[in-house]
């Protein structure tokens, strides 16, 4: 069955493409925009630097000031540390490319890796404040708490997955590789700048695909709410909240869902996650299932304060 739809599918989507070719130029150039004017320079310097704080060993004096803290809160080993601080303030997918650089350097196992991914690649603090909460909802008061909101989100789910991942021991008693002493040459470099570029152009390819996806389904005559709600806004972050906003939903709802989408990321950042992790052995499949429930719960906080606290 699978077999036979895959070609329809593929086929479907050429065609749609010949017959929309303006909607095919003007998606393939917002997604390309957006990786040229955003993406690249904001994610390119921050993969060459904690890739370089990895492979020189640099990162054990980058982390030992608050693995005190973080080790046992998380239950996750010292390097597993700078995965949970990329994770949460870089951004989509830096908390993917750091797990899978810690594993492919054995500096974590992979089952800490797997646990690691299912809370620790969120969406960028700085996405959130200045794009969603002050450019597009123009709503200062939102700030303080919808990070609060979608920082407790994944943290909370934390505890809900170590229950599956640390079935034998925790990773902070795991010492996985032993301590060495940061070393540099400029051949590491040239390789790191490489890896980098490499990276960030399956993003780039991944962005415009989905970009013209999304602007040739809205050609698609479909009112149904779970199309225009839930699975456009779905496909990609950026374009998924100004559709939510045009649908003219009560604020408070689509507040809801755009924190909703916020915390799952869209299928454009599980693609961009898919493609940080081969190589690695880490299931995308159960990182989709662990950012649905982690939605979920951003979902059911959001409502709990706009129920309680607006």
């Amino acid at each position: 069955m699978k077999h036979k739809i895959l070609p329809f599918i593929l086929i479907s989507i050429f065609l749609f493409m010949l017959i929309k070719p303006n909607e095919t130029f003007v998606g393939a150039s917002e997604g390309l925009l957006l990786w040229y004017q955003i993406i690249l320079p904001t994610l390119f310097p921050f993969m060459i630097i904690t890739n370089l704080l990895i492979r020189t060993n640099t990162m054990v004096s980058f982390t030992k000031w608050l693995s005190p803290i973080l080790c046992p809160l998380f239950s996750a080993s010292s390097n597993g540390t700078f995965s949970i601080l990329t994770g949460f303030l870089c951004g989509y997918p830096m908390g993917a490319k750091v797990t899978a650089d810690l594993v492919k350097n054995g500096k974590i196992s992979k089952n800490e890796a797997a646990y690691l991914l299912s809370f620790c690649n969120n969406t960028s603090p700085m996405f959130i404040m200045n794009y969603v909460i002050l450019k597009t909802l123009k709503c200062d008061e939102l700030l303080f708490p919808s990070l609060i909101i979608l920082f407790i989100s994944p943290i909370l789910c934390s505890f809900l997955f170590r229950i599956y991942y640390l079935r034998k021991k925790p990773f902070f008693s795991q010492a996985v590789s032993s301590f060495s002493h940061p070393y540099f040459h400029f051949q590491l470099l040239d390789q790191t700048i490489m890896n980098s570029f490499e990276a960030l152009t399956k993003v780039g390819g991944y962005i415009v695909l989905f970009s013209v996806l999304t602007t040739l389904l809205k050609e698609i005559p479909c009112t149904s709410s779970v199309w225009t709600i839930c699975f456009l806004p779905s496909l990609e972050i950026t374009t998924g909240i100004q559709m939510i906003l045009k649908t003219n939903l009560p604020f408070s709802f689509s507040y809801i869902c755009i924190m909703t989408l916020i915390s799952f990321g869209g299928f454009c950042s599980i693609a961009q996650t898919k493609c940080m992790l081969e190589g690695t052995g880490l299931s995308i499949y159960s990182y989709t299932i662990e950012k649905l429930i982690t939605a979920m719960v951003t979902s059911l906080l959001t409502l709990l304060y706009i129920h309680f606290l607006i």
